[in-house]
């Protein structure tokens, strides 16, 4: 199979699975999803990645009886019956199916959703363009929720710009990216937003950290402004798609690129991290 869709046990080509109308996800978004990297049919950080699906799921009280090794087990089993090696494994629980009520059942059964499909992780060989944009999202923003709307307007309007990303911000204060974390180095430190519940705490700016720490990098948590973000030695962007890709510009101002020593080190344990563990050769600059 070139694609490979699932829900509920009953698997197809992906274009092939329909889901029920009174899923709640259809007319509430009322579920939680997660995505991981599959290269050479080994899914990269997996455990990281159910973990923290599980996490959410009873954080937003969603019942689902599956455990983390079951989870595990058939996120490989669905990834080796899909054709390529480079995939994108994308995961989804919703509440359940049931007329729309805003309230419901504490015994109501969650549906899981799988789609897998090609596709790489982003080029590092290329530093990306950022927009600015007031981050308009209500509260759970360290959950990851279907609700996204907010973040889809964001970076619609980055698009349309002619940028790569869209950088978030409550008044100046900088929070993250539409679809990923963002940090800065600045005097060999390396600055990321704490994880309060304003942030989703990424798993890629995990895997950033802990190259911080294994390269006697200095790291701290604490926000920092646009002005700081525009003062940056170097903007770092992670996700699970973007192991580490660096700045260029925001808003068409040039920004960044005083620290590519700093940044290259961390991008090439980054990489060679990924590579060592899926036998892929994804280079950096």
């Amino acid at each position: 199979m070139k694609s490979l869709g699932y829900y509920n046990g009953s698997y197809g080509e992906l274009d092939s699975i329909f889901v029920p109308m009174c899923d709640r996800a259809c007319y509430f978004g009322d579920g939680i999803y997660d995505v991981a990297y599959c290269y050479n049919h080994k899914i990269f950080a997996l455990e990281e990645h159910t973990k923290r699906f599980i996490q959410s799921a009873k954080k937003l009280r969603i019942n689902f009886e599956m455990s983390d090794a079951e989870l595990q087990s058939l996120l490989r089993r669905m990834a080796d019956k899909v054709k390529g090696n480079k995939l994108c494994i994308y995961f989804q629980l919703s509440r359940g199916t049931g007329r729309r009520e805003h309230s419901f059942s504490k015994t109501i059964m969650s549906n899981l959703w799988i789609m897998i499909y090609d596709s790489s992780l982003r080029d590092m060989t290329a530093p990306i363009t950022l927009d600015v944009s007031s981050d308009k999202r209500h509260g759970l923003c360290d959950v990851k929720t279907l609700n996204l709307i907010p973040n889809i307007l964001a970076f619609q309007q980055a698009k349309e710009k002619g940028c790569d990303e869209v950088v978030l911000h409550k008044k100046g204060i900088v929070t993250e990216c539409a679809h990923s974390n963002i940090s800065i180095l600045k005097n060999g430190s390396l600055v990321t937003p704490p994880s309060d519940g304003r942030i989703f705490p990424g798993i890629g700016r995990e895997h950033l950290l802990r190259a911080c720490e294994k390269a006697g990098i200095m790291y701290q948590y604490n926000y920092f402004t646009l002005e700081d973000l525009f003062n940056a030695d170097e903007i770092i962007i992670t996700a699970a798609g973007s192991l580490c890709i660096d700045v260029c510009t925001i808003d068409g101002r040039k920004v960044a690129g005083k620290d590519q020593g700093t940044l290259k080190k961390l991008r090439d344990m980054l990489i060679l991290e990924f590579n060592d563990f899926t036998g892929a050769t994804i280079e950096g600059r």
